[in-house]
Parts: structure tokens; sequence; C-alpha cells
């Protein structure tokens, strides 16, 4: 696990390609940071076919900060255009459409030399006082270590309460504990978009009798081509967390599917969602 844990922190170092200087001391009008910033990181080594595509998530929540330092990644919107290649870094080009003293906003561009892998709508938001309410059910104890499970993706701790290798019919909800090792709690919206994109096609599979995850290649195909996360507090990853998720749909060859983000004490910290294509070949 720590080689793969090391390597995915690697990938979230990105380097600044910024010409003229780094993005974040470099001005263009007035002291104001320059309209555009270029990072450069490299891929997962994984045995994949493809970039996966929480690794670009969680590049993309990390060219979005360094690109306006002292706000915080508020919603991240993913379209997936093309697969990535594994044996090519990606250029994350940034564009920034309004910074002012709260608010932020952002295009990025995550490119290869085919062209455009995938495309982010970034809004940042600076921390500031204000109520704090939330409406939502409370969570349940985190689960034992019997519920243990090893996703390949996935380099830290993960428990769960269904079993997306079954072949048996089930509801399609999962629920999935999770925590990291020690680490900068800055890392967190990057760590948590990435683990993220794993599970949410495996889950709208779970009704579908003697299909499941891992007939992937055989009885379907699948892509993810949209996922949307919103951070709504800070929070740590080295701590307890609930990923816990529903699929609503599927249907026409897609699914659909979506799930939140909860500490062990119940905070909401984030909620996600993801369209992909699911196209059966039976």
């Amino acid at each position: 696990m720590n080689d793969m844990w090391n390597d995915l922190l690697d990938c979230l170092d990105l380097h600044d390609l910024t010409p003229g200087g780094e993005s974040r001391g470099a001005s263009d009008d007035g002291g104001r940071p320059p309209a555009h910033a270029v990072f450069e990181g490299r891929n997962q080594k994984l045995d994949y076919h493809r970039v996966f595509g929480g690794q670009i998530l969680g590049q993309f929540a990390r060219a979005a900060v360094l690109a306006c330092p002292g706000k915080a990644v508020k919603s991240l919107h993913v379209l997936f255009p093309r697969a990535g290649r594994s044996d090519e870094p990606l250029r994350f080009e940034v564009e920034r459409h309004h910074e002012g003293g709260t608010f932020g906003t952002l295009g990025i561009a995550a490119r290869q030399s085919s062209g455009i892998v995938a495309t982010a709508s970034v809004s940042l938001h600076a921390a500031e006082d204000g109520p704090d309410h939330q409406t939502v059910p409370p969570v349940p104890a985190p689960l034992g270590e019997e519920h243990r499970v090893e996703f390949d993706l996935i380099p830290w701790e993960t428990r769960a309460d269904a079993d997306l290798n079954s072949p048996k019919s089930a509801p399609p909800d999962l629920g999935i504990w999770m925590r990291t090792p020690k680490v900068d709690a800055g890392l967190a919206p990057a760590l948590t978009a990435y683990a993220t994109d794993l599970n949410l096609i495996g889950t709208a599979l779970l009704p579908v009798e003697n299909v499941s995850q891992q007939d992937a290649g055989k009885a379907f195909t699948s892509a993810v081509t949209s996922h949307t996360l919103w951070f709504h507090r800070p929070f740590r990853t080295e701590d307890w967390l609930l990923l816990h998720q529903h699929s609503p749909i599927l249907a026409h060859g897609r699914c659909f599917g979506r799930g939140d983000v909860r500490t062990e004490d119940g905070a909401l910290v984030a909620s996600f969602a993801q369209e992909a294509l699911l196209r059966f070949t039976g």
C-alpha cells in the first residue's frame, strides 16, 4: 500500500509551468494574478488501460487551489470527453474567469498530445463565518474489521457494507468507511475526489442479477462521462469518513449515482454525483 500511496501523492504534486513565472507569484495587471496558469502532473503507475478518472479529479482540485491560493474548492464539475493515455503526463491549463476577495471561478482543461482529456469548471471560496446548520440523518458507527475490503485503486483502509463483486442482486446502495494515512489537510478535497470516482458504476449494477463490476469488458462496457463534487466544510481524511452513495437510475445505456461524505461525528463535508456510460453487450 505504501508504494501506491506515495505514488498517488506524487501525482498530486503538480509542477507549475506557467509562462513568465509561477502562477502563485506572477501578476499581469496591477498586482493581480495572471489570467492563465499551467501545471503538469504525471500519472499513477497502475496496471490499468487508461488514466484513472479519480486521479484527474484529484489533480483538478490541486490545480485549482494552486491557481487561487487562500481559497478552497467549493464545487468541481468535470466532463471526460476522451480517455487519457497512461504513458503521457497531463497538462492542466487554467483560465481564471473571476477572482474576488471571497469567490473565484476557473475553467481548467486537462490536455495530452491527442487533445483534451477532461475539462473542469471550478468554484472556490475563502472561509468566512456564518450560521452552521445541517439536516441529515445520523451516521452509524464505523464498520468493524470484518467488513474490511480492498479496492484495487484505493491505497488506504476501506470498509464496506455491500459486496460489489457479488452476482446476486441487491439494492443500489453502498456505504464505504475510509481513512487515509496522516496527510496534510489541504489534500483532503483531492483525495476524497479521487475516492468518489471508483464505485458508483458498481453501485448502479447491484440490482442487476448475475452481473457485477467484475464483468467489465465482458457483460458490459462503461466509462464515466461527468462527475461533480461539492465541498461544504473543511475536514481531514486520516479520520474516519463515510461515503454513502445511491444509484437511482440505470437506463438507455447510462447510469447515474450520487452520494454524501460524512465524518464519524455526522458532519456533512462533501457531496458528489456521477453519470456514466453503461452499455450491456448481451
